[in-house]
């Protein structure tokens, strides 16, 4: 550096008189807005580098901005999510708790309408053995319950008490391997022995193969095992077929159908007659009509013969004759309608008419 001034002393001389000749020009000199040229230098050269300082700052200052705010839009979704977290668990409880209200009158109204002395208890747990299906319910010997006590819900047999203590009970569901109780089908009144087998399908056994039972048939409780009353729905037949020795049925129980929260103790129970039809509620299955009858519309001409067995019959003969008295053609487009409150004439049949008109008989 003392080498550059050294060599070029003249020369950097020349130019710092010509800089300070210019600034005390610029500082003399105005402009035609009366601002010093010095001054319009000055803001001239500093504005790039304001303009460029203030980008920065303002850049940065948003950037500290938006982080601030997206931890605060952070925090606010971390407690939107928690609210959701503890809204969905209201949900499924008061789901839960609309279920067992549903659950308690369904039970209340089938218990009103039962002629057998029932007492509702609510299942508060099970045992942990393998294959031992029972359960603990929250009533007990202070509720008048004993040993051996048939246990039921609105849709069928649950199995029955086993155990009892003061204020709880053990009960024996009707899959377990060792429950066993009387049964008679719907349709061909057959006797059976229903069978837990440790699952959720229990077998009914002692039914000969020479006995009729149908897939999706009935079986009710037939009171044989002096448990359970008689007339109880235990549930449909899932499979049969004949074994070596006898027929093998297997049952879907339609008292476990919706599990079990709140059963029902029969205390005195009544027997009832095995009902002729399905129980309320289930699916019926209609068989289609039978082979030969007519698919199109009724036969309603005078040719039309055959006895009068049902009302329907008796209308159509009705509506025949006063078509035929007021030579009204069913069916016909623009024929409108006969008069149905004119008297139902006796129609002569047309081989029986005089040919004159006049009488039936010559002269």
């Amino acid at each position: 550096m003392d080498f550059f001034l050294n060599r070029y002393r003249s020369l950097t001389a020349l130019l710092l008189a010509i800089l300070a000749q210019l600034a005390l020009l610029s500082y003399q000199i105005k402009s035609n807005h009366e601002v010093r040229l010095i001054r319009v230098w000055a803001v001239t050269a500093i504005t790039p580098v304001a303009r460029l300082l203030e980008g920065g700052r303002g850049s940065t200052v948003h950037f500290f901005e938006d982080y601030f705010w997206l931890l605060g839009v952070r925090q606010q979704n971390r407690q939107l999510q928690s609210d959701l977290d503890r809204i969905k668990m209201e949900n499924q409880y008061l789901r839960a708790q609309l279920d067992t209200a549903d659950r308690g009158r369904e039970l209340a109204i089938f218990q009103a309408g039962s002629p057998s002395k029932t007492v509702a208890a609510r299942i508060i747990g099970n045992t942990n053995g393998v294959g031992n299906n029972v359960v603990i319910i929250d009533r007990g010997a202070a509720s008048g319950l004993q040993n051996g006590m048939a246990v039921i819900t609105p849709n069928g047999i649950a199995g029955k008490v086993i155990d009892v203590y003061p204020t709880a009970s053990y009960v024996r569901l009707i899959t377990d391997p060792s429950f066993a109780a009387g049964v008679v089908s719907q349709q061909h009144h057959v006797h059976g022995t229903l069978r837990g087998q440790g699952s959720s399908t229990p077998s009914v056994e002692y039914i000969q193969n020479e006995d009729p039972v149908d897939p999706g048939e009935w079986f009710y409780t037939s009171g044989d095992d002096l448990i359970f009353p008689k007339g109880l729905p235990v549930g449909t037949v899932s499979a049969v077929r004949n074994g070596k020795a006898r027929k093998e049925v297997a049952l879907t129980p339609s008292g476990l159908v919706n599990g079990l929260e709140v059963v029902l103790i029969v205390v005195d129970g009544v027997h009832q007659d095995i009902p002729p039809v399905a129980p309320s509620g289930q699916s019926v299955h209609l068989q289609p009509p039978a082979s030969g009858e007519p698919d199109g519309p009724i036969d309603t001409s005078s040719n039309a013969s055959g006895p009068l067995t049902t009302d329907a019959d008796r209308m159509i003969d009705q509506y025949r004759r006063l078509g035929e008295a007021q030579k009204h053609v069913f069916g016909e487009r623009g024929a409108g309608a006969p008069n149905f409150n004119a008297p139902v004439p006796d129609v002569i049949s047309p081989k029986d008419q005089p040919s004159d008109g006049k009488s039936g008989h010559g002269p």
